[in-house]
């Protein structure tokens, strides 16, 4: 992390262990090279026991810490150096982002950071918004309006459901983007570009959806039509988007298995109910045309013969 003063111990191309001093002033490359630190270290060395590699070195305290008594500590495991000395990224799981604790230079004792930090607090919260929102509520708010509304027994009720699913999947929304933009903002040189760009994209299609609301044309305007596949082209794309970027978040944060085992289980339920539903919906409606298309027999309803027309 930018403004680390870091001992780096690994093998080198001899298979012998060596510690290198780095010097991390940002993200870029060029950071990330061997390099003399802000304070004076040496009889720097390295050992390794069955994997586990301990590093040994003296440092002498810059005078403004010594003074404070506490030393913030971070520690990390990458992959590899390559033969420059320049260190390849380490990962961003939760257990990377809380290795961390504070050193008591004076009692002697190291304080090891418990729980979850209240950066991984933030990134759990805007998982579960966003989760809720578009990977939960929007989906509800598309199937009622797909198989309530041939129904005319549902109508307006069907109408009042999927606004109001829309609407709460869309105020919970917003709030999920904008703790994205805090989290952004305090990730320098941390870029998830894909979760990144598809929740922008997400976030104006919903945005543009909500206004579609105050322009929606009357049933038989001539304009009803083509407002019609917009508003279900735009849904649609919100609805993958959704998911889509539900499930790149936990790729990204790395939760225990059950919480996306959970949502696997929460959209192959939903699945199942608009599978279901779509059947019954597609029966409904054959049915209609069958009774719609009959041929006229020649009887009314008592029984008798209608006259031609002449």
């Amino acid at each position: 992390m930018p403004g680390a003063q870091a001992l780096v111990g690994y093998k080198d191309s001899k298979g012998s262990m060596t510690v290198k001093t780095y010097n991390i002033s940002s993200y870029t490359l060029a950071s990330v090279v061997q390099s003399k630190l802000a304070f004076d270290v040496w009889d720097e060395r390295a050992e390794e026991d069955n994997g586990v590699m301990v590093i040994f070195a003296k440092i002498k305290v810059p005078a403004d810490l010594a003074a404070k008594g506490m030393l913030n500590q971070v520690w990390q495991v990458g992959s590899s150096v390559d033969s420059e000395g320049i260190l390849t990224p380490h990962d961003m799981n939760a257990p990377n982002l809380n290795a961390k604790g504070t050193l008591d230079l004076k009692g002697g004792q190291t304080v090891v950071t418990g729980g979850v930090d209240s950066k991984t607090k933030k990134r759990n919260i805007h998982g579960v918004l966003n989760a809720v929102s578009w990977g939960v509520l929007f989906p509800i708010g598309v199937i009622i309006a797909r198989y309530l509304r041939p129904f005319q027994s549902a109508d307006p009720a069907w109408f009042y459901l999927h606004v109001s699913c829309q609407v709460s999947a869309y105020a919970i929304g917003v709030a999920g983007w904008a703790t994205g933009l805090k989290l952004g903002s305090e990730s320098k040189g941390i870029q998830w570009t894909a979760h990144r760009n598809i929740g922008i994209t997400l976030f104006s299609l919903a945005t543009l959806q909500i206004f579609a609301l105050f322009l929606r044309p009357k049933k038989d305007h001539k304009y009803r039509f083509y407002w019609n596949i917009y508003h279900h082209g735009v849904g649609y794309a919100i609805l993958i988007l959704g998911i889509l970027n539900v499930f790149k978040g936990l790729d990204i944060l790395h939760p225990e298995q059950k919480w996306k085992s959970t949502y696997v289980v929460v959209i192959a339920v939903l699945g199942g109910i608009a599978l279901l539903l779509e059947i019954i919906t597609w029966i409904a409606v054959l049915r209609r045309s069958n009774k719609s298309t009959k041929p006229y027999d020649g009887y009314n309803g008592q029984g008798g013969q209608q006259p031609f027309s002449a």
